[in-house]
């Protein structure tokens, strides 16, 4: 192929400034991920999630308002299917709401009144599921009070102890406060509210669900560097991870910087960035080595320039038919999948100018040329050619 018909668009000849502005963009969401870190969702911290039905549309402003006033830590609600579904997710169990609310209600009673512990009733003690123990107060004031409203604690007991008042419920803390949070919601929406199911994800659940999916993302980028490496030459094997570790990093900062929930949804939606970028890289480095062996006259710019103008058309028709159906998701999908449709949009955004200006840039970087694409030769060729 002659060199007049190398026509092409100079992507590389902006490789150095666009290589500054991703190297800041990456220093921007690693500091981010070091300073703020991720908004980790329930999936990965613990935590639990109900799904309650209301007679009329639900406003979620007015629903999160009150969540926030019943101590629960960090609530969200999204409508889930419809608008008389909600799902509402909060971080920790919802004993930990009825502690904060029990808690609030003793220092409104008692000033220096607090909760000692919470425990299991002792053995013998049928039909009962939890003891609280207070101090700072007496079981003359607490009884006469709403603190323990039997209408949701159920059957309570008092008796004085060693460091305070142990007072034994029938209902636990979590039946009692979820009971007390229908009514809540019933009484503001001034509507029958039906809780449909209860869910509650422990820490240690979470910690495995991080961890394994983080293990996940490792293993990804190590086969691909593999394949890659297989496939065409450890060269591109490097542009392929360096492009895919950048568009992770990109996604993670992104949410990092704007605190979006970190979920199992964004996590699957940055392991489909990573399959998206590397499908879309590879095609582009199949353009380069096959040009690599057809345009002899060519320097490994003048290469890079031609294959990324023949693959542009590709590129950009896949990204805007892919973004053209993630913006509908995003818009039209529901609150409930909006993080994953962010992910999926940052990340193809990312994905495709990785594929153009980091993975294309790396190769130039490591100094790829025709002699790194040509085939060795095989044993004993040399000599069959010497032969009359």
């Amino acid at each position: 192929m002659a060199q007049e018909e190398l026509k092409s668009i100079n992507f590389m000849g902006w490789r150095k400034t666009i290589g500054a502005i991703s190297i800041l963009l990456l220093l921007v969401s690693i500091v981010s991920l070091a300073v703020n870190g991720l908004r980790l969702g329930l999936d990965f911290t613990g935590g639990t999630q109900i799904e309650v039905g209301f007679a009329e549309p639900a406003n979620l402003g007015e629903i999160r308002t009150l969540l926030v006033e019943q101590g629960l830590e960090n609530p969200t609600a999204v409508y889930f299917g419809s608008e008389t579904e909600v799902l509402i997710r909060t971080q920790g169990a919802m004993q930990d709401g009825a502690l904060v609310l029990i808690g609030n209600r003793l220092e409104a009673l008692e000033p220096g009144a607090q909760i000692v512990r919470v425990e299991r009733p002792a053995a013998g003690q049928a039909g009962l599921s939890q003891v609280i123990v207070l101090d700072g107060v007496s079981a003359a004031q607490v009884r006469d009070t709403d603190i323990f409203d039997r209408t949701y604690f159920g059957n309570v007991e008092f008796a004085q102890v060693e460091d305070g008042l142990a007072v034994t419920l029938e209902n636990s803390l979590d039946v009692a406060y979820t009971n007390r949070l229908l009514t809540a919601l019933s009484e503001h929406a001034n509507t029958d509210v039906e809780l449909r199911r209860s869910e509650f994800v422990g820490p240690q659940i979470g910690e495995e669900l991080r961890d394994e999916g983080g293990l996940g993302m490792l293993v990804a980028l190590f086969l691909v560097m593999l394949y890659i490496a297989f496939r065409f030459q450890y060269k591109f094997a490097l542009g392929a991870v360096a492009a895919l570790i950048h568009d992770v990093i990109l996604v993670l900062g992104f949410f990092s910087l704007f605190q979006l929930d970190f979920d199992l949804t964004v996590l699957a939606a940055v392991l489909a960035v990573i399959g998206y970028s590397l499908n879309d890289t590879i095609v582009v480095f199949d353009r380069i080595r096959e040009n690599f062996r057809l345009v002899r006259r060519g320097s490994p710019k003048e290469v890079v320039n031609f294959s990324l103008t023949q693959t542009l058309e590709r590129t950009l028709i896949t990204s805007l038919t892919t973004l053209l159906v993630l913006v509908m998701l995003f818009l039209f999908g529901g609150e409930l999948i909006n993080n994953f449709a962010t992910a999926l949009i940052v990340g193809v955004l990312v994905g495709t100018y990785s594929s153009i200006y980091v993975s294309a840039n790396t190769l130039l970087a490591l100094h790829i040329d025709r002699e790194d694409l040509i085939p060795p030769p095989k044993e004993g060729e040399e000599q069959e050619e010497l032969v009359p």
